[in-house]
């Protein structure tokens, strides 16, 4: 590849021998800032295309995640950048308020401090240090991946503009009744004191156990929580179950009280889950609350906020987990432990902070009424508003708007957006908005919790962008164009962003499109966990294959709504395919190539085609990005590149710049131009190593502006790939043929080429015996072996002294056997009357064109086979 002819242009740069992504890199990127490229104007007649970035956590580090994330997020920018869009990818950061104050939290814990030895107000000023000091890391880390997001609109989910239009929301959705206190169940975590949304919780199938208590002779049911038996305040059947229809009304005792409790019908109970009967326990069970409201039970809370229990008795006092075992001891030996199963696997909810086992709680919180929000949710995605990518989650998505709770958005945290809600001395109730002065005097106080974190990310796309003013930036990048997530935060952050713009924004949509990935897992498909010890740190693998190598190798596994496998060994592949574009490209230097001027219009059927290949790779690159397929985009121009481009192309121009001439400064031209091309092509998604060979070889100031390539559809040639073609397979099975010989790459060998007329290949045979060290046959010329290969070529070579006869024998066996295979399966299709008389002529002419193939193949082997010494 790097073989060099000495015609280096005077004015051209010299590469260095081996791409150094380390030196390269910060030096670039810290261009591109000081530059302003990434830099969006409200003001340009440009038409928009806008990404917000899913906020990461202000107390995150980059992950394989994120990385994946924001690769795909960049190269949609990048790219829309080049075809002339004014394209902003803004970026910010979440205050993750249960990760953030556990964090300062802790760090008070180590001077022997807690937040109420602060208080409120001068705890949130340490907060604000903590997150000046120590928060934020992952923007460095962003740097480094190479996103292209416009740093001068940073924003902060707990900066002034946002904080306005989070209280400015509350209040409309207040005033609109969609916002209201209530008594309700919510998901609880005892170890962080706050509620938690759904997103906060994650399942896990945990060991467990199962016990079956008779409550009376009649009434046995079964629970994996026993503690709270002592809240029951009934226990219901299915209506229609025969087996209990005459207990419905009764009442029975709860055992180990003195309380005694109805038999309710209820149609949520299933007949067919153990007894047939289930315990309900309203303040501590969703459903069993859900049956509560239906019957009008009371509602019994036997723990307080710590999962300690405070139901009057013996066991009053205890933590959860040590009530538990003391009330089945109990229970058995009153004799009523019908059953005990352990272990009993079931699915239990932890705090995603603290691993804690979350409680239902019945507790009094602000709710969002989400049914009329919702349901204009789904109706954009219905009405084609917004697409969905790939449009199979949409089933998913449906699901979860369809039919969706009411939102708990309080949190009883310190950190966060404080609820602007103020309380009267005589209950007076008054909800304040950003330009409205709460009320003052005696006994007046407000709200003593904050809003959930999602609430204020759920306004990212319009907030940013300056709402709730109408500014120029709302105007001109609202709705945004895209916005790329994981398929895991689709019910979570995803529907409460369409919720909250189109309420907001007059039904206008946040975004276009919902472009959804999967998650990044190990190359055995293992999700990535500490206790697996398979987790990667992209940061990681930057130090070590850079940032390109990084990026290409998760964009390669990027199909829609897929999971995305990846290992070292594959990320060491995409730095080996890095440093083939700088070595193609440095070759491409030292030998003359240029961008200089139009295309010449005369030209070799090699020059001819490599553009028909590009023209080709350049429509489908395009066709993929369009789609999302990020998987086929990579692999569409890595297959160009090496194959095509380096394996072929510029092997096959080897001899031409050799030779000079008019010949040579035309395939000159045409190897600056695909270089170009394809160094444009790949910008989006390996940044920056394309920059420093663009700049290199073309000398203009930066790819990032560089216009993105048009196929040219005049410039594809099917006769041009047609003769190329078979130049290839030819050059491909005398390769092999050597290889497997153990003939030396550099030994000569001479040979008859035949058939290469009929072939249509005739002009390429001195390109052929370069390319393959061929020599032509002298008088004393006498083959030892025959190469049979598709079409009228046959290459007959003489060997001896150098050939393996066994190894050419095995070889001519092996491509017997796969000719005759497929001679068999030709035949059997045309001796099938249903097949011919049904199967279009043109699919049943192809058939016997691959039989007479086979057939031709079989005679030029036997031949071969016959010739070769005994």
């Amino acid at each position: 590849m790097t073989e060099r002819l000495d015609a280096r242009r005077p004015d051209a740069p010299t590469l260095a021998g081996q791409y150094q992504p380390g030196e390269v890199e910060q030096r670039r990127y810290e261009q591109w800032v000081a530059a302003g490229h990434f830099r969006a104007s409200a003001e340009s007649d440009k038409p928009p295309f806008t990404i917000v970035i899913p906020p990461p956590n202000v107390t995150g580090s980059l992950h394989m995640g994120h990385a994946l994330d924001h690769t795909v997020q960049d190269a949609l920018i990048r790219r829309k950048r080049m075809q002339g869009y004014e394209a902003l990818w803004l970026p910010g950061m979440d205050h993750a308020g249960i990760a953030t104050q556990n964090v300062v939290e802790r760090q008070l814990a180590g001077q022997g401090l807690s937040r109420h030895d602060l208080g409120r107000e001068k705890f949130v000023e340490r907060v604000w240090q903590w997150k000046g000091e120590s928060g934020g890391a992952i923007l460095g880390q962003m740097r480094r991946l190479g996103d292209s997001v416009d740093w001068d609109r940073e924003r902060f989910t707990m900066d002034e503009g946002l904080s306005r239009a989070v209280q400015t929301m509350f209040k409309k959705l207040y005033d609109d009744g969609l916002i209201y206190r209530a008594n309700r169940i919510i998901n609880w975590c005892p170890r962080c004191l706050t509620a938690l949304s759904d997103i906060e919780v994650e399942h896990t199938d945990d060991e467990g156990e199962l016990i079956s208590i008779r409550y009376s002779d009649d009434v046995v049911v079964a629970t994996t929580r026993a503690e709270t038996m002592l809240g029951d305040t009934a226990v219901a059947v299915h209506p229609d179950d025969e087996r209990y229809r005459h207990l419905i009304g009764t009442e029975v005792a709860v055992p180990l009280t003195d309380r005694r409790i109805p038999i309710v019908a209820d149609e949520h109970v299933d007949p067919a889950f153990g007894t047939g009967m289930v315990k309900v326990t309203p303040a501590h069970d969703p459903n069993d609350f859900e049956i509560g409201q239906r019957h009008g039970l009371p509602s019994l809370t036997i723990m307080d906020e710590r999962g300690v229990i405070t139901a009057h008795g013996p066991f009053q006092g205890l933590d959860r987990y040590e009530a538990r075992p003391a009330i089945v001891a109990a229970l058995r030996e009153q004799g009523r432990i019908v059953a005990e199963k352990r272990p009993y696997v079931h699915a239990v909810g932890h705090c995603s902070r603290c691993r804690t086992t979350v409680e239902p709680r019945l507790s009094l919180q602000w709710f969002v009424n989400t049914a009329p929000l919702a349901e204009a949710a789904g109706d954009a995605v219905r009405d084609g508003r917004v697409k969905i990518e790939p449009a199979e989650l949409a089933k998913r998505y449906f699901a979860w708007v369809d039919n969706m709770h009411d939102w708990c958005i309080s949190r009883q945290l310190w950190w966060g957006h404080r609820i602007p809600v103020w309380y009267g001395p005589n209950d007076e109730i008054v909800c304040v908005g950003p330009d409205e002065q709460p009320p003052t005097g005696e006994g007046w106080r407000q709200d003593e919790d904050v809003l959930d974190t999602w609430f204020s990310s759920g306004l990212w796309p319009f907030s940013t962008l300056g709402w709730p003013e109408q500014t120029p930036d709302l105007a001109k990048f609202y709705p945004t164009s895209v916005l790329v997530t994981g398929y895991d935060i689709l019910f979570f952050w995803v529907a409460r962003m369409m919720m909250f713009g189109l309420y907001a924004m007059d039904g206008k949509q946040p975004f276009d499109t919902v472009a959804l990935h999967g998650m990044v897992r190990d190359q055995h498909g293992k999700k990535m966990s500490k206790s697996f010890g398979n987790v990667v740190d992209p940061l990681d693998w930057i130090d070590r294959y850079g940032a390109d190598a990084t990026r290409f190798t998760l964009a390669r596994g990027a199909n829609p709504g897929g999971d995305v496998p990846v290992s070292e060994d594959w990320c060491q592949g995409s730095r080996n395919f890095c440093n083939k574009l700088w070595n193609a490209t440095r070759f491409a230097l030292l030998n003359g190539a240029h961008t200089d001027g139009p295309l010449p219009t005369d030209l070799s059927t090699v020059d001819r085609w490599i553009l028909s290949r590009l023209a080709h790779v350049t429509a489908e690159v395009d066709e993929q990005f369009e789609a999302y397929e990020f998987a086929k985009v990579c692999d569409l121009l890595y297959h160009f590149a090496w194959d095509d481009v380096c394996d072929w192309y510029v092997e096959l121009s080897k001899p031409v710049l050799a030779e000079g001439g008019p010949a040579a400064e035309a395939t000159r031209r045409v190897l600056g131009h695909v270089l170009d091309q394809l160094l444009r092509l790949l910008h989006p998604v390996i940044p920056f190593v394309t920059e420093e060979l663009w700049t290199a070889l073309t000398g203009g100031e930066t790819i990032m502006t560089a216009a993105w390539p048009v196929a040219d559809r005049g410039g594809i040639d099917d006769a041009a790939e047609r003769e190329i073609g078979t130049v290839q397979r030819v050059v491909t099975e005398i390769r092999r043929f050597r290889s497997d010989q153990g003939l030396r790459p550099t030994q000569r060998v001479a040979a008859r080429l035949d058939g290469l007329t009929v072939a249509g290949v005739a002009a390429h045979e001195r390109l052929i015996r370069s390319l393959v060290r061929l020599d032509d046959p002298g008088d004393d010329f006498q083959a030892s072996a025959t190469l049979a290969m598709p079409g009228e070529v046959s290459v007959e070579l003489d060997t001896r002294g150098s050939i393996d006869v066994a190894a050419e024998r095995a070889r001519l066996t092996k491509d017997r056997a796969a000719a005759e295979k497929e001679a068999a399966q030709a035949r059997a299709k045309l001796d099938n009357p249903a097949f011919v008389g049904k199967a279009p002529e043109p699919v049943v002419a192809k058939i016997r064109e691959r039989l007479a193939v086979a057939e031709a193949d079989l005679v030029r082997i036997d031949a071969a086979l016959e010739a070769l010494p005994s």
